[in-house]
């Protein structure tokens, strides 16, 4: 079985897909944007785009996950945001048509709950920016910080648009995560596919320190 994670960036995605492989006995979490950003590396800096439009990165992400499925004796997790149709019919449409028990999760929140959780995993300064808080030389500070900045800020000004898109039956199952910790969307996620977690025995501290390490691990500059 596959889960697949989509939703916006800072809507839990990955800490959820984490928080299933930690309490699931013989699962794997498969990142398909580890191939994406290792395609984009590939190519000069101005043509480095949203990798998603790579159609080498669409067929790849479906060779990778298919093998996985076939060759791992484990429930597959991967987490990964997409909002184009097109796509999500050649990576998840795809992986179905070849005979894989994809089981498709959208991690949905208001516009104001995923702003409240990127500033708490850090993002503040890129939240200013976007809001256009930090005008002039500040903003040129700003926009000099990389790469991950520039995505971040465009995941950001795209949220609104996302969001509605999400909300399209095609992107079902949707799971409203504004007043569930992770914990709990992890336990509502394996009761809809069918599966059985480890009971959650960690205290609120440890969870809040697993969590800030798998938020560190996933940090993109590039």
């Amino acid at each position: 079985m596959l889960l697949w994670i989509n939703g916006p960036f800072g809507g839990g995605k990955t800490q959820t897909a984490y928080e299933i492989q930690r309490r699931l006995p013989g699962s794997v979490v498969c990142d398909p944007e580890h191939a994406g950003f290792g395609l984009r590396r590939t190519l000069p800096p101005e043509l480095r785009g949203d990798f998603q439009d790579l159609s080498s990165w669409r067929q790849g992400v479906v060779e990778v996950l298919d093998l996985a499925l076939t060759k791992h004796d484990g429930v597959v997790i991967a987490p990964m945001t997409v909002t184009d149709s097109g796509y999500f019919e050649e990576t998840v449409g795809r992986l179905r048509e070849l005979g894989h028990d994809v089981r498709h999760f959208t991690l949905l929140a208001e516009r104001e709950t995923v702003l409240k959780r990127l500033r708490e995993r850090g993002f503040g300064h890129l939240l200013q920016y976007v809001a256009g808080k930090n005008a002039g030389k500040n903003a040129g500070k700003d926009i000099g910080k990389g790469a991950g900045l520039r995505r971040e800020s465009w995941a950001v000004q795209q949220l609104e648009h996302c969001l509605e898109r999400w909300r399209e039956p095609e992107f079902a199952e949707h799971l409203w995560t504004d007043h569930s910790t992770v914990p709990k969307t992890a336990d509502r996620i394996a009761v809809l596919a069918g599966l059985r977690l480890r009971p959650n025995n960690e205290g609120p501290l440890r969870t809040r320190l697993r969590q800030v390490r798998v938020g560190v691990r996933h940090i993109r500059f590039d």
